[in-house]
């Protein structure tokens, strides 16, 4: 991290992220959660704010049984505006 940037960490000490899906967390509809319970929409709309519309990132690390911390970096000047 630079001074340009600011970063926010969130932290569980849940059961962390199964290595088999970590690639697809951030994918729209992808849910472990049973039929009715969740759109798995939550992560893909968060990504594409952050990413997308400000031109920052999202990550995380997870470790099983220990939990998981997700970091969200955004340019401190905002991202360029494309518009004319």
């Amino acid at each position: 991290m630079d001074e340009s940037t600011v970063r926010v960490e969130v932290e569980d000490s849940g059961c962390g992220i199964p290595v088999e899906i970590r690639e697809r967390v951030f994918e729209p509809f992808f849910t472990t959660k049973e039929v009715g319970r969740g759109s798995g929409q939550g992560l893909a709309i968060a990504r594409a704010i952050i990413v997308g519309k400000h031109g920052g990132s999202l990550t995380f690390e997870s470790e099983v049984g220990r939990g998981t911390t997700f970091s969200i970096a955004l340019p401190i000047a905002g991202r360029e505006s494309k518009a004319p």
